[in-house]
């Protein structure tokens, strides 16, 4: 089926964080009338469209569809928020910052990754050679408080018995970091995915990466109101199925996918082959095991003071729509 023509967002802002809300009230008209299993499928840096591409699944997805591309989790969410999209992946600590934030929304299945595909980075030039010398100096978060980039600094930074209180926190969008970074304004940067590995081919050095830190798990959650359709929740099962096929071809063809993702957000094959080596994107059903894992995720936020409000992960768990 082809999908419904929406104006996504150009590479450079893919690249930039998206538009959040200005992209949420574009889409606000486009697909999501009557119940006919109509989906706007969010997705993040090109990441979910690259993979059906790769694996030939992406312009057959037998049910009404568009795409809305952002350049990171909040956005996404400020989207889902406000009835715009319908589902989209994030990682473990935006997602658990959104349910926090109330925003209306159900775990629908997941996947893990090793954690390297987050890190604290420092320019090739910085005297700084250990976290524990981030003490006083300016550390920019990638993209907001309760990122996965968040996360792997306070756990980083408790890891060294250095207090948050004791480095300068600030928080920016993915593509103001970046080119803070590059200009050198950034004294140290926490950042992820395409972001860490554009900075890395671009010489920064990694004082840490997320292994041992970041559960890794990545997440699809969809809003309730979308749950709330059945047309809508067989379209996703059909979604989640199509993707975890895509995610099993991707594995076994690193090479193919790794030029795909490069041609489709328009990045150096270098920087798309780190991205998706540090992927383990096989799909699984959210159980109780993933509830577990989050819960500890969110308890450790909840600790730093990082969340408005506690967060009951398993009552986030929507059962049924992909078994795995």
């Amino acid at each position: 089926m082809i999908s419904k023509p929406v104006s996504l967002v150009s590479r450079r802002a893919i690249l930039a964080g998206g538009t959040g809300l200005a992209l949420a009230t574009a889409l606000a008209g486009c697909g999501q009338g009557g119940d006919d299993g109509a989906l706007v499928l969010g997705d993040q840096a090109g990441l979910l469209q690259a993979k059906l591409k790769a694996a030939g699944l992406l312009d057959n997805l037998p049910f009404p569809h568009s795409w809305a591309n952002f350049g990171g989790a909040a956005p996404l969410f400020e989207a889902i928020a406000a009835g715009a999209v319908d589902t989209g992946p994030a990682g473990d600590t935006p997602t658990i910052m959104a349910a926090s934030q109330q925003v209306p929304i159900r775990i629908i299945a997941a996947a893990r990754s090793g954690g390297g595909n987050l890190a604290l980075l420092v320019p090739a030039n910085s005297p700084i050679q250990t976290v524990q010398e981030l003490r006083g100096r300016t550390v920019i978060v990638s993209s907001a408080r309760g990122s996965i980039a968040h996360h792997l600094l306070l756990a980083a930074l408790r890891e060294v018995g250095v207090a948050p209180a004791e480095v300068k926190m600030g928080f920016m969008l993915p593509n103001d970091a970046a080119a803070a970074f590059e200009g050198g304004n950034v004294e140290a940067w926490a950042t992820f995915g395409i972001y860490q590995a554009v900075a890395e081919v671009r010489g920064a050095r990694v004082l840490r990466n997320g292994i041992g830190i970041s559960s890794g798990i990545g997440l699809i959650t969809a809003s309730v109101k979308t749950l709330a359709s059945q047309a809508k929740r067989a379209s996703l099962t059909v979604f989640l199925e199509r993707l975890a096929t895509a995610n099993r071809w991707t594995l076994a063809n690193l090479d193919a996918y790794a030029a795909i993702y490069a041609q489709k957000t328009g990045v150096p094959l270098e920087v798309a082959q780190l991205v998706t080596r540090r992927e383990d994107p096989r799909l699984q059903a959210a159980d109780a095991g993933i509830a577990a894992e989050l819960q500890k995720v969110a308890d450790d936020f909840a600790t730093e003071g990082v969340l408005p409000a506690p967060v009951n992960i398993a009552a986030l768990i929507e059962p049924g729509l992909f078994k795995g």
